[in-house]
């Protein structure tokens, strides 16, 4: 049989009833003629009421038992879906991560996976189950403890799995009905794309596009998988939805793809810092080090040997930067006369793979928040992105605006 790999967010499995819906549809594919793998993450709420429950028993907590504890929010729901399909008599059973067994690193809380042997499963399958119902999320580290895979970490269970049984197909089922060419809430006129690239679902991912998780974008670009984002809530059909596929797959699409927005953004600028080999490496480390998530860096013309030196981070983050920036001072590593924080920023995005052969859109986009009265802080671009740092309060202006200009609620 062929096999289909479908994946169920919090909010497609919040309840029974959405539970009894979800299983639904697994029956429609198994009725297709699919063995069907369906990953589900933890019932919507569910996740975040464990982790405040562990952070309650114990704020300094042995990630191991953390772990223990989390991970078992999607072992209620594989148990709850398995049995549903049981009662629609579809052959069905659950699978926690260490009975698969999905082999991770030892990272706890971010594990990352290693390896899924497919013997356990193709045996039931085998046997006469059509449907393995795995929690997502979790596996299990070389010394035989649970792990767990980091936020948004059933979506990468299900394309790895995908990539495992050479899946036809890895469908995500949320409560979005598809990638958009930027957020609906924001500006009335997006449009719903039918195909998206995987380098260009990468981009609007790791750019604040919440609706695919980046390391599920990186694995199934990495492993050929092809993605569906489609509607837990709306009528089942064949073209639903959003496939994201490789590039050779769009016939046509226009430069630009979509807009990105990332509100919470923070521009860091080190003030007279000596201008010098190595400086931006005994900056950048011990950022890293801290685990700072460092985005656009701009560095300014040297004079009289010193330079000013920004980036922008997670603002959540700000307080990290500061305190490895200040310890490397104290250390002697790096010599600065001020280090200004401004939490006031938004990261806007245009991103499309049409930019590689089309020039002229960074001369658009500037000029269209130009018009807007929008100043531009820091602009980082690569082959199929152009991001600018700007006024948080014109964020929404600036994405409308950008949208508008680049005609996104056109098909190309």
């Amino acid at each position: 049989m062929p096999v289909l790999v479908m994946k169920f967010g919090g909010t497609s499995v919040a309840n029974l009833d959405r539970i009894r819906r979800a299983a639904k549809r697994v029956g429609v594919e198994v009725a297709k003629g699919y063995d069907v793998i369906v990953i589900v993450s933890a019932m919507a709420g569910k996740t975040n009421e464990l982790v405040g429950w562990v952070n309650e028993t114990s704020p300094l907590f042995d990630a191991r038992e953390y772990d223990a504890v989390v991970s078992s929010g999607e072992n209620v729901t594989a148990g709850l879906m398995a049995l549903t399909l049981q009662e629609m008599d579809v052959p069905a059973r659950s699978w926690q991560g260490w009975q698969v067994p999905l082999r991770t690193t030892s990272a706890h809380s971010a594990a990352r996976i290693e390896e899924i042997p497919t013997d356990n499963i193709n045996a039931k399958f085998g046997e006469g189950m059509r449907v393995a119902v795995v929690a997502g999320f979790q596996g299990i580290s070389p010394e035989g403890r649970i792990t767990t895979l980091g936020r948004g970490g059933s979506d990468t269970t299900a394309v790895a799995f995908a990539a495992a049984f050479d899946a036809e197909r890895c469908d995500i089922y949320t409560d979005v009905d598809g990638v958009y060419t930027t957020d609906p809430r924001i500006a009335s006129k997006a449009r719903k794309l039918d195909k998206i690239a995987f380098e260009e679902m990468l981009e609007l991912a790791s750019l604040g596009a919440k609706v695919l998780q980046t390391r599920s974008v990186e694995l199934a670009m990495r492993y050929n998988v092809k993605l569906r984002v489609v509607s837990s809530f709306e009528e089942q059909s064949d073209d639903a939805g959003t496939l994201v596929c490789s590039e050779e797959e769009i016939m046509e699409s226009n430069i630009v793809s979509g807009i990105a927005y990332s509100r919470d953004e923070a521009k860091m600028t080190l003030i007279s810092v000596a201008d010098r080999p190595g400086i931006a490496a005994a900056i950048f480390g011990p950022l890293s080090e801290a685990g700072v998530n460092v985005d656009m860096i701009i560095q300014n013309i040297s004079e009289e040997g010193r330079t000013d030196m920004t980036f922008s981070c997670p603002v959540e983050q700000v307080t990290r930067a500061e305190k490895a920036l200040q310890e490397a001072a104290e250390r002697g590593e790096i010599n600065y006369h001020d280090l200004v924080a401004d939490t006031n920023v938004a990261k806007v995005s245009a991103v499309g793979i049409g930019m590689r052969s089309q020039s002229g859109v960074a001369a658009q986009m500037f000029k269209t928040l130009s018009d807007e009265g929008v100043n531009i802080k820091v602009i980082a671009t690569s082959e199929i992105k152009i991001s600018v740092l700007i006024d948080r309060k014109y964020m929404e202006l600036a994405v409308q605006a950008l949208h508008d200009a680049f005609e996104l609620d056109k098909v190309a």
